[in-house]
């Protein structure tokens, strides 16, 4: 048996309960692990082999593997979806004889989360992929379980593999070892017994590709609804434009309203309002005005210090990092955030003058690089929650800072370049609001998208006229997001040129 667990799930715990489980059993057992590296890169891989005392003969014990050896795996356990994944790509998922054991949440990996564009694996094509190489798979979704029963998904996975009934000994010896362990008897046991039934039921019931829509679902608009926005400007959107925008430009508009003000919310739905002005489709289908609204309420609240302050200091930020570590009501939680702002970081919440003076200076760059070094902050203690309150409050000063005026041109030129090219050629012009996804971020993340926006814009105006405007601009957008040093893209611009 293969486990792999994330770290904090209690892989390690599983191990030790199958341990005892087995020995209470009457078999011979050997458990090994591999630990995983941090940052959800990787599970903790565990190992078991079992074997009957009764078939050792007197006086003898079986020689063990320590690692599993692809081909040779009876049992896999995959805590979360894709380690599943893992599992199948490392060859211990094979068709003869491999029963895979697979919670179906996800927990993103670093690399997906990091992805300049969709970098999120398709769950469903995983499931095409787990179908084709178990012999049997069993699935459903361990953490909510875990929840529901008020448990650890430690608990849930032991019970996962005793409902699957794929170990060759009885509910009993589950619970002696439950028991054995001493701490958290009557909560793991009652997860256990949670685990085992939704294995059971995942038996009778199995997975099919309609447990994963073939998209990834779209955004939760609870935080910001046209609801949210203002009497005023609500009444705005409703009475100026399309009925299909509404929603769109609600989520927009509470956004800006939450990021800055209301007058700020105002300057988006003028712009917007203009941008509907030379849109051919207007009522019919607006994409133009879609993707422009969409893209520009994402580029005006970008993320500079005081929003990253503003975050960092949400009350459900906390409530929802206290649901992560599944925290009680008295427990204690204490939060870091590591802090490491750059140069132009700090001139750019300076006023604009003074900022370009020192970003100038070379004498004044040395002085600031001395105040770049790493920091930690804890938001849970006083002080180190009032210090970014404080930086948050500062956001009130915003338009006159040096990283406003650069974004505010920025998106003021982004948009005359749309309006320009929308009346000759309407495709090319949808593609180049949408080329605002490669803004994004804040430090050397937002300098490599904006470096590979500005090739883009620039050959856009090139394109106009051309039959296949939209489409090559459509490429070079898809190599910029494909990778964040800008070698796709630029062999994409090569190959246009050729």
């Amino acid at each position: 048996m293969t486990i792999a667990a994330l770290g904090g799930q209690g892989g390690g715990v599983v191990t030790d309960w199958l341990v005892l489980a087995a020995r209470k059993a009457g078999y011979f057992v050997q458990a090994t692990s591999v630990p995983g590296v941090a940052q959800r890169t990787g599970a903790t891989i565990y190992y078991l082999e079992f074997f009957a005392r009764a078939d050792a003969g007197e006086g003898r014990e079986p020689v063990m593997a320590l690692m599993p050896n692809p081909g040779d795996v009876d049992i896999v356990v995959a805590s979360e979806w894709m380690e599943a994944g893992r599992a199948i790509n490392r060859g211990l998922v094979t068709p003869e004889r491999t029963t895979l054991i697979a919670s179906t949440h996800r927990d993103y990996t670093i690399g997906e989360k990091m992805a300049l564009g969709e970098g999120r694996a398709s769950s469903r094509e995983l499931f095409e992929i787990a179908t084709a190489h178990a012999a049997k798979l069993i699935g459903f979704d361990m953490v909510k379980v875990a929840d529901a029963s008020g448990g650890r998904i430690s608990a849930v996975i032991l019970g996962s593999i005793a409902g699957a009934n794929v170990l060759p000994w009885g509910i009993e010896e589950y619970h002696h070892a439950i028991k054995q362990s001493g701490l958290g008897v009557e909560a793991s046991l009652a997860s256990f017994e949670a685990g085992r039934q939704a294995s059971i039921d995942a038996k009778a019931k199995p997975l099919t590709a309609a447990a994963w829509p073939s998209d990834h679902g779209s955004i939760d608009p609870s935080d910001y609804t046209l609801e949210a926005v203002p009497t005023r400007l609500r009444a705005r959107i409703v009475d100026q434009f399309p009925a299909s925008m509404r929603d769109l430009l609600g989520m927009g508009a509470a956004r800006l309203s939450d990021y800055q003000d209301d007058a700020y919310t105002a300057t988006f739905l003028d712009r917007i309002e203009e941008i509907l002005g030379v849109d051919a489709a207007k009522l019919s289908d607006p994409r133009l005005t879609v993707s422009t609204a969409r893209a520009l309420a994402l580029w005006m609240s970008f993320e500079d210090v005081m929003r990253v302050a503003q975050l960092k200091t949400r009350s459900g930020r906390i409530e929802r990092i206290r649901r992560e570590v599944r925290a009680n009501p008295g427990d204690l939680v204490n939060v870091r955030e590591f802090v490491k702002p750059r140069v132009e970081e700090i001139c750019g919440t300076l006023p604009a003058g003074l900022g370009v003076r020192l970003m100038a200076s070379a004498a004044a760059r040395r002085m600031l690089a001395r105040c770049t070094a790493g920091r930690r902050i804890s938001t849970s203690t006083v002080s180190g929650f009032l210090l970014l309150r404080c930086i948050s409050a500062l956001r009130r000063f915003r338009r006159g800072t040096l990283r406003f005026k650069v974004e505010n041109e920025r998106i003021e030129a982004w948009l005359g370049q749309i309006k320009s090219i929308a009346p000759r050629d309407y495709d090319l012009a949808v593609e180049l609001a949408e080329c605002q996804t490669l803004v994004k971020g804040y430090g050397d993340t937002h300098e490599r998208g904006w470096s590979s926006f500005s090739q883009i814009s620039e050959l856009a105006l090139k394109l106009v006229g051309d039959p296949q405007s939209a489409a090559r601009l459509r490429i070079l957008r898809e190599a910029a997001l494909s990778d964040d040093n800008g070698v796709q893209l630029t062999r994409a611009i090569a190959q246009l040129a050729a």
